[in-house]
């Protein structure tokens, strides 16, 4: 039997008819033109659509990975040649462009008189200097920069154009230092730095200007200035453009007076300084002050005074030298022509030295007190010894005569000298030796002894030490020339010394000019103390010196010209062919006078020289006298040498048969 269950039996799933094909270009869920809106059933909810399928990101991000990794290693690689294989050359371009160096120029020590009067002294200047690179066409994007650059600083530094772009265009383009001019005034650069700023407040609103002088610069220096112009301009010299000595005693004691230049190294940026990138100094250290044993006073006296006489006898050129007959300190050295060292420019080249030291020249009568000292210290004879002086006199080759014609003089020793005549000094120096070759020695024996044909002592640039053959070279007439002043030379300073000598009791004392020097810590050292020697004795010097004021006091004297009322004067005249350089054969005459006061007690000496007086008298006596009696004059006021009172010893000039 069947049984039957009470479950209802399963239902078979009937598939759904299949939809119609959507038409082509018909959108799912929206019906297409004329279709009949579908009807969605209530309650069913839309289908979600397909989910996008992306491709896999793996291969992609390996790609990436390659190129970071090979820039990365690019990067690595250069570093390591930049680090390590080349550091050394890139440290090296890399100071060169970024550091420079300046040199920090020292300050000149100035000059002074000996009362402290300052005679050369530096003032603030700028070396006016650029930076090649900035005038470059890459910087300035113009090919002409140099060239415009010049145009505008020529004027300026009076320059020459060329001169100006050839170093704003150098050869080693990667010299980022030039210097255009040194030692120029603040007022130069003030002007500099005015077209500067223009020219770059106009480059900001009109693109057609370029600053072409954004790479001019400057650098702190000095310039030299001599405050009294002309005044002792022989003794002082100049400085160059290179700030070296150039004659006198800048050259002389460039050493010390230049001091020691110091350097500064900085980085820098478009021309500028970088303050934080750090710097390094050495200071420079300032050069020492040098005082001159001179008088300013006293020096503008007799260079007052020999540049008038020059002037009015229309001579070649004269000098005038006025020395401390104790210390042989010179209180003026004074030169005619002369030149003003603060321009250069309008100097005449012949007159940049010092003459009063630099020419050689016969000294004339002058020169027999030299003679007279040499007599008197063999005892060959007095003062008081008669000397018959004829009219002429016939010795070796040649007949020598006086100045002036005159009947047969009866004469002293010591009216030898006041008269200064030739005849007598030949007969008085021929008792030196029993024949002349032996005189001739002894008396070239006293002028090497007085410094004849010897250096002074100075130590001036360009110093000559005159001419004085040895006896054994003397020619026939020399021997008799010689003794009056002719046939050698000497310059002004060794004329002024010999007289020195006499004043100071036979002992010589070597000239000095430089008192001493003060350095940067204000301590003053004095200059080596001269070395002296003695020549004569003292009772041959008072001796002279008495002959000497019979020159200047006695009416048959050549040097009355030179008298100075209230004081004792000794003193010497001098008249001698001159040699004239240009041709070397006698051409004119060297008139000269020497001498020291007060007579009995020296204290001062001048001498005073004029080379080829063309106008009025050529005498010594007459041209140089008043010289020597104005500038005389005017030292013994100065330093306050009272007269002394005593009355003169008046040797007697002549003699009755």
């Amino acid at each position: 039997m069947t049984e039957v269950s009470d479950r209802e039996p399963p239902r078979r799933r009937v598939p759904a008819p299949a939809k119609p094909p959507r038409p082509r270009g018909a959108v799912r869920g929206r019906p297409g033109p004329g279709a009949r809106p579908v009807r969605r059933p209530s309650g069913a909810r839309p289908m979600p659509p397909p989910p996008l399928r992306l491709g896999s990101p793996r291969p992609r991000l390996r790609l990436v990975g390659l190129g970071l990794t090979l820039v990365m290693l690019a990067f690595v690689v250069r570093l390591l040649q930049v680090q390590a294989v080349d550091a050394g050359a890139y440290a090296a371009r890399a100071e060169q462009n970024r550091y420079v160096v300046h040199t920090l120029a020292a300050e000149r020590g100035g000059i002074s008189d000996r009362n402290g009067v300052a005679l050369a002294v530096s003032e603030d200047a700028y070396d006016i200097t650029a930076d090649p690179t900035m005038f470059s066409r890459e910087e300035l994007k113009i090919g002409n920069g140099p060239e415009q650059a010049a145009a505008l600083l020529a004027p300026i530094l009076r320059q020459d154009r060329a001169a100006l772009v050839k170093k704003l265009r150098p050869a080693n383009k990667d010299s980022r230092y030039a210097r255009l001019a040194n030692r120029q005034t603040p007022q130069v650069w003030k002007q500099i730095k005015d077209l500067r700023s223009a020219l770059a407040k106009k480059a900001e609103t009109d693109r057609t200007t370029v600053n072409v002088l954004g790479g001019v610069f400057a650098d702190p220096s000095s310039q030299r200035v001599y405050p009294n112009k002309d005044l002792a301009a022989g003794i002082l010299g100049w400085v160059n453009a290179d700030g070296k000595g150039g004659g006198g005693i800048e050259q002389a004691l460039n050493k010390q007076l230049s001091g020691k230049d110091g350097k500064v190294r900085y980085a820098q940026s478009g021309g500028r300084q970088v303050p934080t990138a750090g710097s390094t100094e050495t200071p420079a250290e300032p050069g020492a002050d040098v005082e001159l044993t001179i008088d300013r006073d006293i020096q503008w006296a007799a260079q007052n005074a020999i540049s008038e006489q020059v002037k009015e006898s229309r001579a070649d050129r004269g000098y005038v030298i006025v020395q401390d007959t104790r210390t042989g300190q010179i209180l003026a050295m004074a030169n005619s022509p002369g030149f003003d060292p603060n321009d250069l420019s309008k100097a005449d080249g012949d007159a940049m030295g010092n003459a009063a030291v630099q020419d050689a020249y016969e000294p004339g009568s002058t020169a027999k007190v030299m003679s007279m000292a040499a007599v008197l210290e063999q005892n060959a004879a007095t003062p008081l010894t008669h000397v018959v002086v004829p009219n002429r006199l016939h010795r070796g080759d040649r007949l020598f005569q006086d100045d002036v014609d005159h009947a047969t003089w009866n004469l002293t020793l010591n009216g030898v000298l006041a008269k200064s005549s030739n005849i007598g000094t030949i007969l008085a120096t021929g008792e030196l030796g029993k024949t002349q070759p032996e005189a001739n020695k002894v008396l070239y024996s006293y002028l090497r002894k007085f410094g004849i044909g010897e250096d002074t002592g100075l130590g001036f640039p360009g110093e000559t030490r005159g001419i004085l053959a040895p006896p054994q070279k003397w020619s026939t007439s020399q021997q008799y020339t010689i003794p009056f002043g002719q046939g050698f030379s000497i310059n002004a300073m060794q004329a002024a010394s010999v007289y020195s000598t006499i004043a100071n009791g036979g002992v010589r004392v070597e000239p000095t000019l430089v008192r001493g020097t003060k350095g940067a810590d204000g301590r003053f050292t004095p200059a080596k103390k001269p070395e002296e020697n003695r020549v004569v004795s003292a009772k041959t010097a008072k001796t002279l010196a008495q002959m000497l004021e019979s020159v200047v006091d006695d009416e048959q004297g050549t040097g009355i010209k030179a008298r100075i009322p209230g004081y004792r004067v000794a003193g010497k005249t001098g008249t001698a062919n001159r040699v004239d350089p240009a041709t070397g054969r006698y051409r004119g005459y060297t008139s000269s006078f020497a001498g020291f006061a007060p007579a009995d007690k020296p204290r001062i000496t001048v001498y005073c020289a004029i080379q080829n007086a063309t106008s009025g008298s050529y005498f010594g006596g007459q041209i140089c006298g008043p010289i020597y009696k104005q500038v005389m004059e005017f030292a013994l006021k100065t330093l306050q040498v009272p007269p002394t009172g005593a009355k003169a010893a008046n040797l007697p000039v002549s003699y009755k048969p």
